[in-house]
């Protein structure tokens, strides 16, 4: 399924480096400071690339400064030692959306990805995340906050802003791979999200492999 350049919400579908307001009363307890910045979710593309860059520069960002969203798309220990931010840099100047940049107030404050299953080669061996059956489906492979904006809703905001951006795509099954326990994880080890961000957004178990990870779905209706 090939992606278009559009966040999508109804008929406020974005062009490039144009972007999606995001409004939900119900989200988690957001202060008072927070609450007037707008926030907005733009496609990464070629316009936004050095926002990325900013975000993922800050403090608290060493995980995703490594990783570049790239592991799930390689195979093979050899992925280790390749040039992630530059090849996710490639793939955005060849017309790819890999994910989506939120911002708050004009400032990058976070960050998810996601895309068609199959360009996430690591996906297919994992058992834990491996394919649960044939049908067509999007992955969420990370969900990724600013350290000093966790704990203002805005990962909520993100997962909301994804789910517009597949249902413009066309996307019919979204589906994540979130972490379910008791204990709470360190921030940084949370890319996947937890079970109840996915639950409040309409997310359902659709099967474990693991005592603490879980596979959850959501099907997407075309919006009318």
């Amino acid at each position: 399924m090939r992606q278009t350049n559009a966040v999508g919400d109804g008929d406020r579908a974005s062009r490039w480096g144009q972007s999606l307001s995001g409004t939900d009363p119900g989200t988690d307890a957001i202060p008072c400071a927070l609450v007037a910045r707008r926030f907005d979710a733009r496609p990464l593309t070629p316009e936004t690339w050095a926002d990325l860059e900013t975000l993922f520069g800050r403090p608290g960002g060493s995980i995703v400064r490594g990783c570049w969203c790239m592991y799930y798309r390689h195979t093979g220990k050899a992925s280790g030692r390749r040039d992630n931010k530059r090849e996710l840099c490639d793939l955005v100047e060849a017309g790819m959306v890999p994910g989506l940049i939120g911002y708050s107030g004009g400032e990058p404050i976070g960050w998810i990805s996601l895309g068609p299953r199959e360009d996430y080669a690591k996906l297919q061996r994992s058992p834990i995340m491996k394919p649960v059956d044939e049908k067509p489906v999007w992955s969420i492979v990370c969900t990724f906050v600013g350290k000093a904006h966790r704990g203002a809703g805005f990962q909520r905001r993100l997962l909301q802003a994804a789910i517009d951006h597949a249902r413009a795509n066309g996307v019919r099954l979204l589906e994540a791979y979130p972490v379910d326990k008791q204990e709470r994880s360190h921030d940084d080890f949370m890319f996947f999200g937890s079970r109840s961000l996915y639950e409040r957004e309409g997310f359902r178990e659709v099967v474990r492999r693991s005592p603490t990870r879980i596979v959850m779905r959501r099907a997407l209706r075309p919006r009318a």
